[in-house]
This record gives C-alpha cells, sequence and structure tokens, in this order.
C-alpha cells in the first residue's frame, strides 16, 4: 500500500482501526475522480467515484504536516474537490469560479496545504451536481497531543441519499414541478380522518389556509424515493463496524448527503457527542440526534452484550432509513424496523401565533411579487450552465421586499395568497421558540424533534466547546442574511436576491463579524461559510461551539460569529445541493490582512 511515500488514498477503505491512521505520515495521496457504477440495491446508477469504487475514501491524516493530493480527473468535464471544513489558504480551497479554475478532463491537479486541525471533515467536489452524483469521501486527522477521551475502536459512518435520478435531473424535475418528489400528499382519507377529530369547519378553515399558502404540511423534505447509504451500503447490504463487549467504540458520523437530515439513534445504546464538526466539545449523552447535511458528529458508545446493535439514520420526513451495525462478527444482524410516524408541519411552524388571525394572510402573496418574471422555460440543458461552480436556473429574482396586497401578474392577472417559500416580512425575533423553548428547532410540534422512547434528543444548545478556539469579544458589526425563496418556482436566495444577481459580502481581516440568519422559509438550510469557523451563539459566550456548518430551522432565527483571519476568497452557501443550484449563496470577500497574503491575493487578480 506504500509506494515511494505516497498512500493511495482508496485503498483504505472504511472502518479501519484508528491504529492505522499512522501510516499518512508520507502527507501524499493520490486520488482519481471516475465514472462508475453504483449499487444501491434497489437500482445500479450511472455516477462518479473517487479512486473507481462507490465506497468513499478514508483520508487519514496529521495534524502538522503538509498535505499533498495529487488528484486526477477521468471525466469527460471538468471536476474539482473542495476540504470541507479544513482551514487552508484560499486557492486551495477547491470552489471553481471563487478559488481556482477547476481541473479540466484529463488533467492533474496537486492540492498543497497545511494541516492546523484535527478531527472529523469531509471532501466533495464543488462542480455541477458532481457531489450528489457520488463524489465525496471522508478525512479523519489524528490530533499532535493525547484526545481527552478514550476509545478502542474508530470508524467512519459517511451517509448519504442516492436517488436512481441524475442530480441534473433532480433538479430539472424540481423546477418544472417542486412537489414531484413529495411522496406524502395529503388524500381524501386524511380530510376525513382530521374532520372526525377536529369538525369539519376546523378542518376545511385549516385546508384553505395551506391553499392559500401553496403548500402542505407534508412539506419538510423536498427529494424522497432515494436509498440511504452508510459508507456506500445500500440498508439491506449492512455495513458492519466489529467490537468486542466492553470495548468503547468511537462513530465519526458525516452526512454527505445532497438534501437530507437524517436522525440517528442506536437501540440499545447510548451515544456521547465528543465532537461536532471536527471540534472537541464537552462531553454530552444522548439518546438520538440530528445530523444536518454538511455536519459531523463524533460519538462514543460502549456495547457491552455479545449482540448486534443497528445504527439507525432515519430521515427527518420518515421517508428512508439506512442502516448499518456494530456487532461482534460479521453477518449479525437485527430486523429493520419500520418508518416511525411521519411528522407534519403546523401552523405554528410557520410562525404564526396562537389566536392569531389567519385570514389577515389574505394578499401576502410571496410568489409574484415586484420585479417577477414569469420566464420559466426548460430544457435538456438547464441546470447545466456553471456559475462560480454550480448550476444556475435561468429565472429572474423576486423582490422579497414587496410584501403586501395582492399583485399583477405579467399575464394582468391578479394573485393573492401566500407562497409557502417565504416568510418576508415577519419578525422573527418575537416568533414562538425565539424566547422559549429551543431556538435551533422550528417552534411548532412538527418539526421538533422526540428521541425514540422518550429519551434525550441534542439540541445545539447542550453544545459546549471544550476549549475555545478563539478569545471571547465582542462582535465589530452585524450582518442580516434572511434565506428567502419561492418554492413554487424552486427558487432560493440570499436577501431575496440569487448568487448570480448578488454582490460579495465584504469582510475585513482582523473583524469580528456576528452573522444573524434569518430563516423566511418553510425549509431547514445548513449554511457552511468556506476557509473560516462559524462560531454558534447558544448562550454560552466563551463556550460557544465553533462549527463549518450551521442548520437554521424553518422560521428561526440564529446568530453565529466569524474571526475574520482568512484572507482571500470564498463561499458561503446553502448545502442542499439544489437550494444551492437555485441560488442561495454568495460569494465573500475578505479583505486586507498579513502583507505576503495581500500581494499574493494581488497577483492572483492582477494587481
Amino acid at each position: 500500500m506504500l509506494l515511494a511515500g505516497t498512500l493511495r488514498a482508496g485503498a483504505l477503505g472504511l472502518g479501519l482501526a484508528a491504529t492505522l491512521s499512522g501510516a499518512a505520515a508520507a502527507g501524499t495521496y493520490d486520488i482519481t475522480v471516475d465514472r462508475i457504477a453504483i449499487d444501491a440495491g434497489k437500482f445500479v446508477k450511472n455516477g462518479i467515484g473517487y479512486n473507481g469504487s462507490q465506497t468513499p475514501t478514508v483520508l487519514r491524516l496529521k495534524e502538522g504536516e503538509e498535505a499533498v493530493i495529487r488528484v486526477t480527473n477521468n471525466l469527460s468535464e471538468s471536476t474539482s474537490i473542495h476540504w470541507h471544513g479544513l482551514i487552508l489558504p484560499f486557492d486551495q480551497d477547491g470552489v471553481p469560479g471563487i478559488s481556482f479554475p477547476g481541473i479540466a478532463p484529463g488533467e492533474t491537479f496537486v492540492y498543497r496545504f497545511p494541516i492546523r486541525q484535527a478531527g472529523t471533515y469531509w471532501f466533495h467536489s464543488h462542480s455541477g451536481f458532481q457531489e450528489p452524483d457520488g463524489a465525496f469521501g471522508a478525512i479523519v486527522i489524528e490530533p499532535r497531543a493525547r484526545e481527552p477521551y478514550r476509545y478502542d475502536r474508530d470508524y467512519v459512518v459517511q451517509l448519504t441519499d442516492k436517488h436512481p435520478h441524475s442530480g441534473g435531473r433532480v433538479f430539472r424535475n424540481l423546477k418544472m414541478m417542486p412537489d414531484y418528489y413529495n411522496r406524502k400528499q395529503r388524500t381524501l382519507l386524511d380530510f376525513l380522518s382530521d374532520a372526525a377529530e377536529r369538525g369539519v369547519g376546523a378542518t376545511l378553515a385549516e385546508r384553505a389556509m395551506w391553499g392559500a399558502m401553496r403548500m402542505m404540511p407534508t412539506d419538510i423534505e423536498d427529494v424522497q424515493g432515494y436509498v440511504p447509504m452508510i459508507n456506500g451500503r445500500s440498508p439491506e447490504a449492512n455495513w458492519t463496524g466489529l467490537f468486542e463487549p466492553g470495548e468503547r467504540v468511537r462513530l465519526r458520523l458525516i452526512n454527505s448527503s445532497a438534501m437530507t437530515y437524517y436522525d440517528v439513534r442506536i437501540p440499545g445504546l447510548k451515544m456521547t457527542v465528543v465532537q461536532a464538526d471536527g471540534n472537541d466539545v464537552q462531553p454530552v449523552t444522548v439518546d438520538e440526534l440530528r445530523i444536518a447535511v454538511a455536519e459531523t458528529y463524533d460519538v462514543i458508545v460502549r456495547p457491552t452484550e455479545a449482540k448486534a446493535y443497528s445504527i439507525l439514520a432515519e430521515s427527518m420526513g420518515r421517508t428512508a432509513m439506512a442502516r448499518g451495525t456494530l456487532a461482534p462478527r460479521e453477518g449479525m444482524a437485527e430486523e429493520i424496523p419500520p418508518l416511525r410516524e411521519p411528522p407534519l408541519l403546523t401552523m405554528a411552524d410557520m410562525g404564526m401565533m396562537e389566536g392569531m388571525d389567519h385570514g389577515d394572510m389574505a394578499g401576502m402573496d410571496h410568489g409574484a411579487m415586484a420585479g417577477a418574471r414569469n420566464t420559466d422555460t426548460l430544457s435538456e440543458s438547464d441546470g447545466d450552465e456553471i456559475i462560480g461552480g454550480h448550476p444556475t436556473p435561468m429565472d429572474a429574482e423576486m423582490d422579497h421586499s414587496a410584501m403586501s396586497g395582492s399583485h399583477t401578474m405579467p399575464d394582468g392577472s391578479q394573485m393573492s395568497g401566500m407562497d409557502h417559500g417565504s416568510m418576508g416580512g415577519m419578525d422573527h425575533s418575537s416568533m414562538p421558540g425565539m424566547g422559549g423553548g429551543d431556538p435551533f428547532y422550528a417552534p411548532g410540534s412538527g418539526l421538533i424533534p422526540e428521541a425514540a422512547n422518550g429519551g434525550k434528543f441534542l439540541s445545539y444548545a447542550d453544545l459546549k466547546a471544550r476549549k475555545p478556539l478563539y478569545p471571547d469579544r465582542e462582535a465589530t458589526r452585524e450582518i442580516e442574511l434572511r434565506l428567502t425563496g419561492n418554492m413554487e418556482r424552486y427558487i432560493w436566495s440570499i436577501n431575496g436576491v440569487k448568487y448570480e444577481d448578488a454582490e460579495p459580502i465584504r469582510l475585513r481581516y482582523g473583524e469580528r463579524v456576528r452573522f444573524k440568519f434569518v430563516n423566511e422559509t418553510m425549509m431547514s438550510h445548513p449554511m457552511h461559510l468556506h476557509g473560516m469557523w462559524s462560531i454558534l451563539d447558544t448562550g454560552s459566550g466563551a463556550l460557544d461551539p465553533a462549527k463549518h456548518t450551521v442548520s437554521v430551522a424553518p422560521g428561526t432565527t440564529v446568530y453565529m460569529e466569524t474571526e475574520v483571519d482568512a484572507p482571500g476568497e470564498w463561499a458561503f452557501h446553502c448545502h442542499l445541493s439544489y437550494h444551492m443550484a437555485a441560488g442561495m449563496f454568495r460569494k465573500v470577500v475578505v479583505e486586507g490582512g498579513p502583507t505576503a497574503r495581500a500581494a499574493f491575493l494581488d497577483a492572483v487578480h492582477g494587481g
């Protein structure tokens, strides 16, 4: 496996014991980007893989070394690799159109950067829809110092959602019909059941409100019909990690899905969370946790019996479940349990107070606002234009500041009602959940997660840094980012503006910026800032956790702060693949900084 100091990263596979991590000492790796067939059990599809395999490649690095990673593009199209969560020079970040041009077909690009951190991270393509088509892997970085917790086994558990349709086809279908993949739509039987429980009048009134908002209580996931996988294996293929009873087992949970949030549990075992997004946190023991797209959590479990324990990762909408197993020997497995009852959105999830006159919503039309143009024309090429490394729709964005009254459509017709993509203009700081309860989950009963059998469910509020990365200080300024969109036309944006129409966010080297996320949509958005840590405000002051991805639930306001310590140009976006492609994306430009780095930036951008 070791040839002239070069380690074939794909040969490492997944689930190797922590003792093998020393094999990365050379710091030099080869990765090939290949067209492969992906066997998801229920279907086989064409996709993309690293080193010719659907099993995610694992790079094992050491804090303090220099990584040299040679990436050879065997595709017929350009590609890239972004090192998700790694702190590195911006020109090594791997975002076409922002940090470098991309890797042309047949070419080899050499990434070279210092490893200045430890923990669990991952990597993926930032070109087109290559990531949802399979281009992702894991990164395990061994710390320079001894870790503050003990474990005997060490496994990567990388989650994904593999769809029979290609990423480009999924995006085209969502643009044509946003509920194309919604397999949980309400029926007449549901109406009769609701009427028997709450009365015909109340049920009709509620249906009218949902109709006015052009949405359904089942609109929790954009995409269904996929196979959830662990380490490239379907639930039936059953990835297995071995243990001896009494051993401590570290599981490095990574959510590499295109669109799916997972609720993870191991029936019969408590999970002690020791890291979030690669950073040590004060240990917290839970029965279940929600892992947003692009997040990582490290947990330690201690199975004491010589039996199989199922690792279950159930989608937030309860439409699919990944399954793996911890067992004393191969071939052991428990039955896959049925999916739990799917949640439904409620009016509280819309940020509406009890007793609010919902009739006042009439005339609040978010689907046809000033400046909207009804120009949707779809073809086979839609979603394939690359701007900043991302497919972008050929739609005009709406002005979300124009919220009141009915609106005239381009054809002269009048339109009223409220589109569920956006709730701009509402004061989210006074919504339920914004002062009482948990602000990190939507305030209504439809989306507040509950652990199986009434156990402990992890909240962001439980996360406290073991050791702060930065001194605690006041932010120098605040930037508000409204997460906006129009589900009916499948447009997603920030502050009502799509990426290609937006000016960059400009930061100054050395400042501390407070970002205020106001989620005006009915979807959760995992927001990822490249190149710098995001310090999530959980109310713990200096012990607020540092993350690379912050999930913002529907109808909530969440704050994070960033020490601006990385000169260059960076990406900032929702990590749901099709929301990012539809416009929820920004470029961040960090101005100033060390003299040498500033000179380098001048040279890169032509002085």
